[in-house]
């Protein structure tokens, strides 16, 4: 029981940290909120001494002192870290709207954030987390910001300062960035990260580079399997990782940073060191292995834990795993409140305590029906698994059903591909022919996994879908937590109880999944006149006018758009308008080949254009190219281009501008126009007010206030995926639509929705969740 007296006050301070963070979002003081739970803890503690003669209250006085003294460290840095962004110059520059110059430090790995939709050959916009040390030439207090820049990869590594001219948009308490900024100049790098983190880039370059020189999926697993960089990861391969549950093994946490430790550990016992030594060489280790794979949530709390075990070692009283977990998951809240929120940090400690508590009597039960060997093998992915899958859903509402199986096949190739990658990243920058010769065999565990990842993703029912949000993960949990009282209670009586409640809690989103799409289908309203398509990160609208079908845009995925014209029952499409030919508004025209008559489109822009329109030519469209002024009908209502100019030059701000003059309503589409263009498109004509406006670029901050205040919409349509890393809709824009008394409709909240118009200036609105509004 020694081992796990430390749980309650980990669990605590989660909680606490989750619900600090957002004091302020709630309206909260967070320095009262962390001054009432020390001032509880000094009541208890007073508690403590006052009924020492009662021993059984002064147990539970002290174990509530342990857990407020915990929980009151993450509160308090919590409102100090919270009062720092409040205090930051970029606090007043947000609330201006104006830009500002500023240099960035960055703390983690970039990200692509358009690898799914990347034209061939086309380099990923990179998301980088960053802390900010100077706005307008002054160096400042850091807080933390996120960003977009267009920068190669190797040029962002950990420690690099870069520098550009930026809009600023603060961002709720809760989340792990203070600001948002979105560059309006040209990023330079300012300064070279210093020689301790700098040492990692170049093997972290010549593995990638290495890799590259290899074929199919093994080679983009490489990196992900020896230090946790999924860049060349593609949008096939991560949707197989996901669905099988294999994603694990490219994010890089206990496993890696163990077989690190144990090496560096039981290298200098072979050199003769004293325990002292050892430990410190393991300590050496870890940090170099922490600063070469980027401190992602799950290395750092995998890190914490290496550590709490190596001091209790150095010691001479080793805790058990439950203990080292627990002062880690205290420690790093107490340090960074917001990895309370952060997934991976949840998952990564999630499947560490499945593995710490459930693995072992697992095993044992296991072993009494199957060999010891077997048993083990399938104990530790099932225990993993059962212990992140209420997490999971929070990701993706469905139960990966064959991720046990997948595990089980893919374990004996994860470790050798992980060990053997990891040594020839170190070898390569020395040694580069030996190091190659490493990454191609290192490729065969790898090309096994993505084989697996494959198979398993592409069996029939392997997904389960579930109930969504809190309440799906609440039934999980306890649904898990019934399985395993079948599992292991010894009376009969009890286990009935089990399997019948487990039965009717497993039936609840069985019977959802299964009726869902009938409840909905019979929902829906058959006489609509303007639909979003819930398509994810993209646009994809529709206009029904009479028999007449108009699609303006496709989105990113032609599976999407599918799932969307299938649920509306839309066959025929008279007229498909492409604004422009980034793939999140082009990328899903597959989805409508051959059924399509005339496609209407801006400015030419090469190959990205001829690969969305050759397919749809061919399949018998039509394409014509439009400018301004440009009209014609759909069934009885009229539409006009309001923008592009003649000669624009393609991209964003030459999206195509289309008005439609329909019996009962009014609508704009304004693609994906920045502020600059939208202020060009008022001087040149006169829209004045529509009853519906499709938001411009997915609602990001780049709009101009006089556009939206022109056209008073009723309603603004806002296509956007849920999480997508852009910050989209922007609480900018959701202010002008406010200011406009405009009703927002955003398909990350709504999911699939239509409009009504009700001939009085008025829609009638229908959606999949049910969910309207601005705000989440």
């Amino acid at each position: 029981m020694g081992d796990v007296r430390l749980l309650l006050p980990a669990v605590g301070t989660w909680i606490v940290a989750w619900c600090a963070v957002a004091a302020s979002d709630a309206g909260l003081d967070p320095v009262i909120v962390a001054g009432s739970i020390w001032s509880a803890a000094v009541a208890l503690l007073a508690t403590v001494f006052v009924a020492r003669r009662r021993r059984r209250l002064a147990a539970f006085a002290a174990i509530g002192l342990v857990v407020c003294a915990a929980a009151g460290l993450a509160a308090t840095s919590a409102a100090v870290q919270l009062d720092r962004r409040a205090e930051s110059p970029l606090a007043a520059i947000a609330a201006s709207h104006i830009s500002a110059d500023v240099v960035i430090e960055v703390v983690a790995a970039p990200r692509p954030m358009r690898a799914m939709w990347a034209e061939a050959g086309e380099a990923p916009t990179l998301r980088v987390d960053a802390r900010v040390v100077a706005v307008d030439g002054r160096a400042v207090v850091p807080v933390p910001v996120t960003t977009t820049l267009d920068l190669p990869a190797r040029d962002l590594s950990l420690g690099v300062r870069v520098a550009f001219a930026a809009r600023v948009a603060a961002l709720p308490g809760a989340e792990q960035s203070a600001f948002r900024l979105r560059p309006e100049s040209e990023p330079t790098i300012q300064g070279a990260p210093p020689a301790w983190l700098a040492w990692a880039v170049v093997p972290r370059s010549d593995l990638a580079d290495a890799a590259t020189r290899l074929d199919g999926d093994g080679a983009a697993l490489v990196p992900g399997l020896a230090i946790g960089d999924t860049t060349a990861v593609g949008a096939d391969l991560d949707t197989a990782m996901r669905a099988s549950s294999l994603s694990h093994l490219t994010a890089v946490s206990g496993a890696n940073c163990a077989i690190v430790t144990a090496a560096a550990f039981g290298l200098a016992a072979l050199c003769g060191a004293r325990r002292s030594i050892r430990v410190v060489a393991a300590l050496v280790a870890l940090a170099g292995f922490i600063v070469l794979v980027t401190p992602q949530p799950s290395v750092v709390r995998a890190g914490a834990m290496a550590v709490a075990v190596l001091i209790a070692i150095a010691s001479g009283r080793p805790g058990g795993g439950v203990a080292a977990l627990s002062v880690a998951v205290i420690g790093l809240l107490a340090f960074d409140p917001w990895l309370a929120r952060d997934y991976g940090f949840a998952l990564s400690a999630a499947a560490t305590a499945g593995l710490i508590l459930l693995a072992g009597p697992l095993a044992a039960r296991l072993a009494r029906v199957m060999p010891v060997p077997l048993a083990i093998g399938l104990a530790v992915p099932l225990a993993a698994q059962l212990a992140c899958q209420p997490i999971l859903v929070l990701l993706d509402p469905a139960i990966a059903l064959y991720g046990v199986p997948a595990n089980l096949l893919a374990a004996p190739a994860a470790p050798v591909g992980t060990v053997v990658g990891l040594i020839a990243c170190l070898i390569l920058p020395v040694l580069p022919a030996v190091g190659a010769a490493l990454v191609q065999l290192a490729w065969l565990p790898a090309s096994w996994i993505a084989l697996v990842a494959h198979g398993a993703s592409s069996l029939p029912g392997g997904r389960l879908s579930w109930l969504p949000d809190a309440p799906g993960a609440l039934l999980l949990a306890v649904c898990t937590a019934l399985a395993l009282v079948l599992v292991f209670a010894t009376r009969s009586r009890t286990r009935a109880w089990a399997a019948a409640v487990l039965a009717v809690g497993v039936a609840v989103p069985v019977g959802i999944s299964v009726g869902g799409p009938l409840v909905v289908g019979a929902t829906r309203p058959g006489d609509w006149d303007l639909a979003a398509c819930d398509v994810g990160q993209g646009d994809a609208m529709l206009v029904r006018v009479d028999a007449a079908i108009a699609l303006i845009d496709t989105g990113p995925d032609p599976a999407a758009l599918d799932r969307c014209l299938a649920l509306l029952g839309i066959g025929r499409i008279d007229l498909l308008v492409i604004t422009h030919w980034d793939a999140d508004h082009a990328g899903g025209a597959a989805a409508v080949a051959g059924r399509v008559d005339t496609v209407l489109h801006g400015p030419l822009d090469g190959d990205r254009s001829d690969r969305v329109l050759e397919p749809l030519g061919d399949a018998g469209a039509e394409s014509i190219e439009v400018v301004a002024g440009d009209h014609g009908t759909l069934g009885d209502a009229s539409w006009r281009i309001e923008w592009p100019r003649p000669d624009a030059a393609p991209g964003n701000d030459a999206s195509v501008v289309l008005e439609l003059e329909a019996s009962g309503y009014r609508a704009v589409f304004l693609g994906d126009l920045g502020e600059e263009a939208q202020a060009r498109l008022l001087r040149s004509t006169e829209l004045g007010r529509v009853d519906v406006v499709k938001v411009a670029h997915h609602g990001s901050a780049d709009q101009s206030a006089r556009l939206y205040e022109e056209l008073g919409a009723t309603v603004g349509l806002i296509g956007v995926g849920a999480d997508n890393g852009y910050g989209h809709p922007t609480a900018h824009l959701l202010e002008l639509l406010g200011a406009s008394r405009t009703t927002v409709v955003r398909t990350d909240r709504s999911g699939t929705s239509t409009l009504t118009a009700d001939g009085d200036g008025g829609f009638r609105l229908w959606s999949e969740s049910g969910a309207v509004g601005a705000r989440s």
